[in-house]
């Protein structure tokens, strides 16, 4: 018998050793996968950052969930005069207005309402507010109607005027209904005022170019006004009804008499008058509630006090009656307010408020970070009581401690030069009053 050839013999010896490689290869195989079935799971999960426990994974489903809950800290502040901070809105609040007949206060912010507030309600510990909604927009601004039946909002998006109607509901609520149209898109520059005459007759607006926008109640515009200033700063409409004022980078505030005729048809817009004084761009001005004074803050650092009842048409101009240092308007935008009697001069820049006696031209108050974001609207009330601010999600209504003492200063001065005892108790009265108020406040001077 012969014998098989090596070549042939080493081949067969090679296929089964492969064949045999392949088996274990197999079985290998099978073993890892029954591994990883057992114990390879939770290596993965681990892996992919999930808790290997139930109790682990628990704890930090709630830490994920206080997280989500969490809300953006409201700023806090505190002072002996702050009378009451106004806190329902969602959103940082970027206008305000006090209704003319002083029950109310309009607030509206970035959250896409408006809230109206009982001024009653200030000193007491719950504070009351209507809401009206915006939809689909928000509002930047926010004014009255002189009969205090409606109110006006400027559109952050839609870049023009919705008017609000309030209808008061038996239960002593109102609701608030938005007119069918907004008023047509006229302006091209982002506008920073809105107003309402005191009368009724016309609407203001004013962008932050050059121009005025003069409307009727019905949305057409009845006159533009071109400032000429480069751009503006502030606009508003004295509350006698008869002036539209403007500032801007011109260190002079401009002021126009809005003519109408005796039957309530509108005429025509004129130059009135001018404020000069100051040295540098004017950032903001107000009127007092009279309209015979006017206050102006600048760029050079200072205010002024003008007296602005003059015959205009006879060429007269206003009179300076004081100047005032402010040095931060020299550094940043400031805003300002004027007390309803021209007593007390408040200037708002960045978080902080000052306040100034007008009639000697001293600083009396200071609240300092009021406001979590920077001041974005300054008023006071229609009495003259509270000065209220607004730059986050809150309002803070201040005492008007300076308008006491004002007050006090003035009915002192007159007792002197009283010639009867019917003035000098009327005056004695007001006096005490005055000094009652500033005792219940702790700012009573001796």
């Amino acid at each position: 018998m012969e014998l098989p050839q090596m070549p042939e013999l080493m081949g067969l010896s090679l296929l089964l050793g492969l064949l045999a490689l392949m088996a274990t290869a197999a079985v290998a195989r099978g073993w890892l996968r029954a591994e990883e079935e057992r114990c390879g799971r939770p290596a993965r999960q681990e892996a992919n950052g999930f808790p290997l426990s139930k109790s682990s994974e628990s704890k930090k489903q709630k830490q994920n969930q206080r997280i989500r809950k969490e809300k953006p800290q409201q700023h806090n502040f505190t002072h002996r005069l702050l009378a009451a901070a106004l806190k329902s809105h969602s959103g940082n609040i970027s206008c305000m207005d006090f209704s003319s007949n002083g029950k109310y206060l309009a607030t509206c912010a970035d959250d896409r309402t408006v809230r109206i507030w009982s001024t009653k309600d200030f000193l007491q510990r719950e504070h009351r507010s209507m809401r009206a909604n915006v939809e689909l927009d928000h509002a930047t601004l926010v004014r009255f109607s002189p009969d205090c039946r409606a109110f006006i909002v400027w559109l952050a998006n839609g870049d023009t005027l919705r008017v609000f109607k309030m209808t008061k509901r038996e239960d002593g609520g109102y609701t608030f209904t938005a007119t069918p149209e907004d008023f047509p898109k006229k302006h091209k520059a982002p506008v920073i005022n809105i107003g309402i005459a005191g009368t009724g007759k016309f609407i203001m607006t004013v962008s932050s170019d050059t121009t005025i926008l003069i409307w009727n109640l019905k949305g057409q515009v009845l006159s533009t006004i071109n400032t000429n200033q480069m751009n503006n700063t502030h606009a508003a409409i004295s509350p006698c009804s008869r002036f539209v004022a403007s500032c801007g980078f011109t260190p002079d505030v401009k002021v126009w008499e809005v003519c109408f005729g005796k039957k309530g048809d509108f005429q025509e817009v004129v130059r009135a008058f001018e404020l000069k004084g100051h040295s540098a761009a004017v950032h903001s001005f107000a009127f007092s509630s009279d309209s015979r004074r006017m206050a102006s803050v600048s760029k050079d650092g200072t205010w002024k006090l003008w007296d602005i009842d003059v015959e205009y048409k006879k060429q007269q101009d206003p009179y300076l009656l004081r100047t005032g240092r402010f040095e931060e308007a020299g550094t940043m935008l400031c805003r300002l307010a004027l007390s309803p009697d021209a007593q007390v001069l408040a200037l708002a820049s960045g978080s902080s408020v000052h306040l100034y006696n007008t009639r000697r031209g001293e600083k009396e108050e200071c609240f300092e970070r009021v406001h979590g974001e920077c001041i974005t609207d300054l008023s006071f009330d229609v009495t003259g009581r509270f000065l209220a601010s607004c730059g986050d999600r809150a309002v803070r209504l201040f005492h008007n401690t300076p308008g006491h003492r004002a007050v006090v200063e003035e009915m002192q001065g007159h007792l002197k030069r009283a010639s009867n005892d019917s003035t000098r108790q009327r005056l004695q009265q007001q006096l005490t009053q005055a000094q009652e108020a500033l005792k219940s406040l702790g700012a009573l001077k001796k």
